[in-house]
């Protein structure tokens, strides 16, 4: 299977409430999402999907009110306009990294297969992990693994990665790994899980994209439209509720003399839902998932 989708029937249940409506599903993958969306749309119905990486055109439905397109969510905006589409009744976005990118060793985003370092979604871009590891500067690392990898120890970290490549260039995810042999077992998983995270966000500019896509979603969406969010790490998820809950991403809006301030959203959960233990156990990457929803008001 290329991707088992998470929350799939409460994302779509949450997400159509016009089944004429115009829906996007900015992270298309296995397609598991749009299916379940296109079941519930009539024939007037219309699904865009964006995906990025070029695997998952091999997906693509062959459905006349379906339209799939090959970009980077951030760039939802201009890409819906080119279609004669200014707004829209809902978004969705599964984020992260599809099981497929995961499973396919040669993209290097697996801690536990030796790939070249990679990690691109969109294979056709300039930077890759190993231009990250290898030519950064030691101060970018760290700031790096500490922002993205919430690692303690990023600037440690950091310096034993230059020390090594001033030896050999890295060029395999291995090689990354075996800089820190020293990590004991039981602290391993988590670890690498950590460092691998933190290059693959910085090599995809994932928190940029994402706060992009979330700025342009507001814009598109029709009053009362819906903005759909399943994240899977705290970086993620801090950006989601944040702009939900006063269309921000740092700071607190300006409130007025009663101290109430503007809310862009109305949630149509106070709190985020997270899968049940079926679903965990059916589905090991659902462990992590969170998904929130958005009212336009």
């Amino acid at each position: 299977m290329y991707h088992n989708p998470v929350l799939l029937h409460k994302s779509v249940k949450d997400l159509i409430t016009n089944p004429d409506g115009i829906y996007i599903d900015v992270t298309f993958g296995g397609g598991g999402h749009s299916r379940e969306i296109l079941k519930n749309l009539s024939s007037k119905g219309k699904l865009f999907s964006f995906d990025q990486d070029l695997d998952a055109l091999k997906n693509k439905i062959d459905d006349e009110r379906f339209t799939l397109i090959n970009q980077n969510f951030r760039f939802l905006e201009n890409s819906l306009l080119a279609f004669g589409i200014s707004e829209v009744d809902g978004i969705l976005a599964d984020l992260g990294v599809s099981s497929h990118q995961f499973d396919e060793a040669t993209r290097g985003f697996s801690t536990r297969s030796d790939a070249p370092l990679d990690m691109r979604m969109n294979v056709k871009q300039h930077l890759d992990a190993k231009k990250v590891v290898n030519q950064y500067e030691e101060e970018q690392l760290a700031n790096i693994l500490y922002q993205y990898g919430e690692l303690r120890e990023s600037r440690k970290i950091a310096r034993q990665i230059v020390q090594q490549r001033l030896i050999k260039p890295i060029k395999s995810t291995q090689e990354l790994k075996d800089i820190f042999h020293y990590v004991p077992p039981p602290k391993r998983n988590k670890f690498f899980a950590q460092v691998f995270q933190a290059i693959r966000i910085e090599v995809n500019q994932e928190l940029d994209a994402l706060k992009e896509m979330l700025q342009q979603s507001y814009r598109v969406l029709k009053p009362e439209g819906r903005l759909v969010v399943i994240s899977y790490h705290s970086l993620e998820d801090r950006l989601v509720k944040r702009f939900l809950r006063n269309g921000m991403f740092e700071g607190e809006p300006e409130r007025d003399i009663y101290g109430n301030f503007n809310k862009v959203f109305s949630l149509l959960q106070s709190k985020a839902t997270i899968p049940d233990e079926k679903e965990i156990e059916e589905n090991s990457r659902a462990r992590s998932a969170k998904l929130r929803t958005g009212i336009k008001n």
